[in-house]
């Protein structure tokens, strides 16, 4: 085989692997949407032979993402999907538990709210409504932001046992985002002492230049702090005034989804 033949072999068996990853997903999808189905009825619906679909089901069926449904040849999704599932359904709880709250807040407060939780090294935003005066706010929902420079990764690592926030940040470092970006470790756990007894953490422009933004706790029924509720906004309107001010307001609604999600407290 000459290299020229081996090169097209590797890249297509790169770009096949990537085909039946999708096709794969597409499966799930259409088990999902249907409940049931055949392998002529999953091959149809991909545009694929049936040997390729019959293969695709039993990869699927092999890590408990799929199962057969009785004897009649037909397939459904398998409880290896609730695993996968189990890993968000605390987060989407939180954030199904948070939108009339974040809806009203957004009102109130008249910037974007956001909900975040950590995720590794960050903090990432699941929910977002934007306020009646944001009208071309970014929309940070997927993103994953650092946490010594965001106002919900602040109040996440300040509710943190202190030795797992010590090695988090030895890990991860202090990045300098902004000149105002906190790049000291000292200096950090002061800020995170007074976010603790304050009942929030704020950011003056240390993610963007020209934003402002204060997150509260959101705690679990057990009391253990899994969700920060923010509000963000230009830094000409959402002043560190105006910030003191709302955090009665802010802190009032982390609360409320705090109750919802069964704490007590």
């Amino acid at each position: 085989m000459s290299n020229h033949s081996q090169d097209t072999e590797t890249s297509n068996s790169h770009a096949g692997g990537v085909q039946s990853v999708d096709r794969a997903i597409s499966v799930l999808e259409i088990l999902a949407h249907r409940g049931e189905a055949g392998v002529s009825e999953v091959a149809a619906e991909i545009d694929v032979h049936k040997s390729t679909a019959f293969r695709l089901l039993g990869a699927l069926e092999a890590r408990g993402l799929v199962e057969q449904a009785g004897e009649r040849g037909k397939y459904r999704l398998g409880f290896g999907i609730v695993r996968l599932a189990g890993a968000v359904t605390g987060r989407l709880d939180i954030t199904q538990q948070g939108r009339p709250v974040c809806e009203r807040l957004a009102e109130e407060i008249g910037e974007t709210i956001n909900i975040a939780v950590m995720q590794e090294h960050f903090a990432i935003n699941l929910y977002q409504v934007r306020g009646p005066a944001a009208v071309a706010a970014h929309n940070w929902v997927g993103e994953l932001t650092p946490l010594h420079a965001t106002s919900s990764g602040k109040i996440l690592l300040a509710h943190m046992p202190a030795k797992d926030r010590a090695a988090l940040l030895a890990d991860v470092g202090l990045k300098k985002v902004t000149p105002h970006t906190i790049t000291a470790k000292a200096k950090l756990e002061n800020n995170l002492a007074e976010a603790r007894e304050r009942g929030y953490a704020f950011t003056l422009e240390e993610l963007e230049i020209g934003l402002h933004a204060m997150a509260a706790p959101v705690r679990n029924q057990d009391g253990e702090v899994v969700a920060a509720l923010s509000a963000s906004g230009p830094s000409y309107r959402f002043t560190e005034e105006r910030l003191y001010e709302l955090s009665p307001v802010l802190i009032k609604g982390a609360e409320e989804i705090s109750h919802r999600m069964g704490y007590l407290g």
